[in-house]
């Protein structure tokens, strides 16, 4: 069996190139631009999320969508490994970054996260 993840990596560069957007051997011009349309793309999605929700206290009218709701989840991280294929991130990158960062995570609620200390990142 194929690595998912890496299956969907290989996917979404395949729809970006499609696109037009190849993310290899950007510029860094490019990948401020990318990086920026990607993020702005994102935050439509999270509001199309946050509508699948009844968020509205004083409207009656509005019914949890949650079908929809995954598909926007979906959309998120279309966007999310697009900005990760801009920024140079394969998908094994982005597991061994998440394994470390998911460490510091849960030292920082083993210690009360009492403090923020931004260097705790700094090896991820």
């Amino acid at each position: 069996m194929s690595d998912k993840l890496e299956e969907i990596f290989k996917m979404q560069e395949a729809l970006n190139a499609r696109i037009g957007v190849v993310t290899q051997g950007m510029t860094e011009e490019e990948k401020v631009r990318w990086t920026l349309n990607y993020l702005r793309a994102m935050q439509q999605e999270m509001a199309e999320l946050t509508d699948s929700v009844p968020w509205k206290w004083w409207a009656k009218y509005q019914k949890f969508d949650e079908q929809n709701a995954r598909v926007e989840v979906v959309d998120l991280f279309h966007f999310l490994i697009s900005i990760a294929q801009v920024l140079g991130m394969s998908a094994d990158d982005v597991y061994q970054a998440y394994l470390k960062k998911n460490a510091v995570n849960h030292q920082r609620q083993d210690s009360g996260y009492a403090k923020k200390d931004e260097n705790d990142s700094r090896h991820i």
